[in-house]
């Protein structure tokens, strides 16, 4: 009995060290993240919500529209402690009901795209009304709610600049599946990234970043890409008359997105307007993720020659109501495209590419030129060039580039992706 009670007692001893091994090969979060904030009255169906800061001393506050069109609202601005233009080093961490309880052992991130959020882009695609969902009908729930309610564990970044750095956010990409490695005690991460969140997962994982940023983790398993621009986009210089009328406020536009054009003619009157420029003009840099996300597609597609100004729109020049600087000048200082095709995701990452193939986005001018979602190639959103593993491809031809987040048959493609 004594070698029997002795025997139990060393498999106990044995197996209480192999669980604390275990957990101890999971890094607590990193030094520098600091949670400032946890909310738990979320709206949209989400569990809980936590304010992060990442006191690493590369990020930095990034300059804001002056009229106030890139400004955090609705319940984000709360939770960013009622500052409607947050620091860049801050971010939230959405949870979703279920992150703690779910069946399936490896936890989803979900990244937003320009002018988005964590609930319109995946909890509530009618928010903001027809315009920000793609069409004139908007359901109220999206894709976070479809994987929890299958068993996901759902997590979504918010970043604090709708239109910011992609290599900052890239490294706020890293945090957020640091703190959910954490908090789950798992070594790997599912990515999922629409429109330009494709671009701060991609760096993550392809090591692109400043020369103060962190490499890589090796802590995803999967990446899925929704409406992506691997291959860049050109559409605001090649249709850039029709683009600008959303955006110039003398023309009546408000859209928080960068226009080709530093001068334009409304109603008569000739104005500029660097702050709208992709490209750093006379002090204001307020758009780096966009111009991050240039390349050139004049080459396979032309240019819209119906747009007033087309030439000196797309190559730079005065026209006749516009002058820009043309769309070779923006790349130049600064376009994502090339480094992180030479990058190259490592074949570790099992990467997908959802592409939308309907030019339906309500209240925009669609991309025309070739096969596209309303705004991206179907071309460049499955654009392999520098993924070692291209493990799925899919195209949704009913869905455009808005309701590639919560369009049933692309919700159904990325659940049988993540598996």
């Amino acid at each position: 009995m004594r070698r029997a009670t002795s025997t139990l007692l060393g498999l106990l001893l044995t197996l209480l060290s192999l669980g604390a091994a275990t957990t101890s090969a999971h890094a607590a979060p990193p030094g520098y993240l600091t949670l400032e904030a946890t909310y738990t009255t979320v709206a949209n169906g989400w569990d809980r919500v936590d304010r992060y800061l990442d006191t690493t001393s590369g990020f930095h506050a990034e300059q804001y529209p002056q009229d106030g069109r890139g400004d955090q609202d609705g319940q984000r601005r709360t939770f960013f402690g009622g500052v409607k233009q947050p620091y860049s080093g801050r971010f939230l961490l959405y949870s979703a009901p279920g992150w703690n309880s779910g069946s399936h052992q490896t936890p989803v991130l979900l990244v937003h795209g320009a002018n988005d959020n964590a609930d319109r882009a995946w909890a509530n695609p009618g928010e903001a009304g027809g315009y920000g969902c793609g069409t004139a009908s908007c359901p109220s729930t999206g894709l976070m709610q479809y994987l929890a309610a299958r068993g996901y564990r759902v997590f979504a970044v918010n970043f604090a600049h709708k239109q910011g750095d992609n290599l900052m956010q890239a490294q706020q990409v890293g945090d957020a599946i640091a703190v959910i490695k954490d908090r789950l005690g798992v070594s790997q991460v599912d990515l999922v990234g629409w429109s330009k969140g494709e671009m701060s997962t991609r760096a993550y994982v392809s090591s692109l970043r400043p020369t103060w940023g962190r490499p890589y983790a090796g802590d995803v398993r999967r990446l899925i890409t929704l409406g992506g621009p691997n291959g860049g986009y050109d559409y605001p210089y090649a249709h850039g008359w029709a683009h600008d009328f959303s955006i110039w406020p003398q023309c009546g536009g408000s859209v928080n997105a960068p226009s080709p054009h530093l001068y334009m003619t409304c109603y008569g009157t000739y104005t500029a307007h660097p702050e709208f420029a992709f490209a750093p003009t006379d002090g204001y840099d307020v758009y780096p993720g966009q111009r991050q996300m240039l390349a050139r597609w004049d080459a396979t597609y032309g240019i819209d020659m119906t747009q007033q100004d087309w030439y000196t729109t797309y190559h730079g020049g005065q026209g006749f109501y516009t002058s820009g600087s043309g769309i070779q000048t923006a790349i130049d200082a600064g376009s994502l495209i090339a480094p992180l095709h030479k990058a190259g995701i490592p074949g570790t990452v099992a990467t997908y590419l959802l592409a939308g193939g309907s030019p339906s986005v309500l209240g925009i001018y669609n991309e025309n030129r070739g096969p596209s979602d309303g705004v991206v190639f179907v071309n460049s959103a499955l654009d392999r060039t520098g993924i070692a593993n291209v493990a799925g491809t899919a195209l949704i031809s009913t869905a455009n580039h808005l309701q590639l987040g919560w369009h049933s048959s692309a919700s159904a493609q990325i659940a049988a992706w993540l598996g």
